[in-house]
């Protein structure tokens, strides 16, 4: 096999290669997995595609008691049939995180048909990549990224959170973006902005809830070949796919780290806090010369 014949799901030898060597692709045994989620109530935003479907997919077959979010209930069915028809215990909540009064509803809800929440997984975002100067007349980019990306969380786990402390059990698993561990990059101000807002707010509230023995896990993941990553080109980048970050949200309910992220990550953040001047520079100068 030459670096340029392709896998079974149809990547290079090579982007395999560098997708090994680059980003976390830990998979925990199917029996450490069960052993972790089989009869637990689980909790999954934006389920109904990508690292969501295939989250639930795995941990459907593990045994846990699915509760599913997305906006579409038409795409929450289809998901929850492929679930059932394999034997797994699911429930579909068909719910806009932007709806902050929906959501709450939600909350209430799921709580006096469920009892508990054993495990939270905040999966549901929105990404937008797009220059200021194409950004003037759309404050509505900030407003829908901020509302799905942070507030929405915000308002459900604002609401399940005290049964979880007084239960003194639960985990709460949040899918964050390698982004916020590297210098802000031109055209994601929006994206950024929101994810890292829910980022700084689940860190804080981190140091709370821990006291009541209830955990969180933060996956700074890398870039996963999704839906909702098609619409920038990312060609010729190494990426994860859906399968593969769903094995990273598996591994985050297993072992419960207190984060999951690239092991470069944590070198070039302390470089871009060091050297701020020169990492806003050198962004400058990738912006620039993307735009020639």
């Amino acid at each position: 096999m030459n670096e340029i014949e392709p896998s079974k799901n149809g990547r290079p030898l090579s982007e395999r290669v560098a997708t090994r060597l680059l980003y976390p692709t830990s998979r925990p045994r199917g029996k450490s997995l069960r052993d972790a989620v089989a009869g637990q109530v689980v909790l999954l935003t934006g389920a109904s595609h990508g690292i969501g479907k295939a989250s639930a997919r795995k941990l459907a077959a593990a045994g846990a008691t699915l509760l599913l979010v997305a906006r579409s209930r038409e795409d929450l069915e289809v998901v929850a049939a492929e679930l059932r028809a394999d034997g797994g215990t699911v429930h579909i909540y068909p719910t806009d995180l932007s709806d902050f009064a929906a959501v709450e509803r939600l909350a209430g809800d799921l709580l006096a048909e469920h009892g508990h929440i054993d495990i939270v997984i905040n999966n549901a975002g929105k990404s937008i990549r797009r220059s200021i100067d194409k950004s003037y007349d759309r404050f509505h980019d900030f407003t829908r990224t901020m509302d799905v990306n942070y507030l929405g969380p915000v308002r459900l786990l604002l609401t399940l959170l005290p049964d979880m402390r007084e239960r003194r059990s639960g985990h709460i698993v949040n899918i964050s973006t390698w982004g916020l561990r590297m210098p802000p990059a031109p055209r994601w101000s929006a994206y950024y902005a929101s994810k890292g807002a829910f980022d700084c707010w689940l860190r804080s509230v981190a140091a709370e809830i821990a006291t009541d023995d209830v955990t969180t896990t933060s996956i700074y993941m890398p870039l996963v070949h999704t839906r909702m990553s098609a619409p920038t080109d990312f060609s010729g980048v190494p990426g994860l796919t859906a399968d593969e970050a769903a094995d990273l949200v598996c591994h985050a309910v297993t072992s419960r780290p207190h984060e999951i992220t690239p092991w470069w990550t944590g070198p070039i953040q302390a470089w871009s806090d060091l050297a701020r001047g020169s990492a806003h520079r050198f962004m400058g100068r990738a912006f620039r010369k993307g735009k020639a």
